[in-house]
């Protein structure tokens, strides 16, 4: 169980500073989860890693069928479909994903997504 820590706006447990706001996750998953499908584009990055690692050409638009969170150490995860099937699932976390801003959700996943980036960023310094 998460505990804040009076004047601190970050969560803790058992001592230790956690990269995800516990209630920012659970409103923006309860969000995420009502609207699914959900459209979205892989940044560059994510299709080299995708093509190099595993084989899988991914086209930049695809879409967000399934998400879950895991935990402080993977955030936010969602489950890809595109037009074009691909042999074998394919997963990205939340942060490495874009979507249009005229979603009604989308300035909630940019704050997450800037935060748990700037909160990785201090955490391995």
């Amino acid at each position: 169980m998460a505990a804040l820590i009076p004047g601190n706006c970050y969560s803790h447990i058992n001592g230790m500073t956690m990269i995800d706001h516990p209630d920012q996750v659970e409103r923006l998953m309860e969000r995420l989860g009502a609207a699914l499908p959900i459209p979205a584009c892989l940044t560059p990055e994510v299709q080299m890693t995708l093509r190099q690692q595993r084989g899988v050409a991914m086209p930049a638009d695809c879409s967000v069928t399934w998400i879950s969170y895991a935990g402080d150490e993977g955030g936010i995860v969602c489950r890809l479909e595109a037009p074009a099937e691909t042999a074998e699932a394919v997963f990205a976390s939340i942060t490495h994903l874009r979507f249009d801003p005229r979603l009604p959700f989308t300035r909630e996943i940019v704050a997450y997504q800037k935060h748990r980036v700037k909160r990785l960023r201090i955490q391995r310094q």
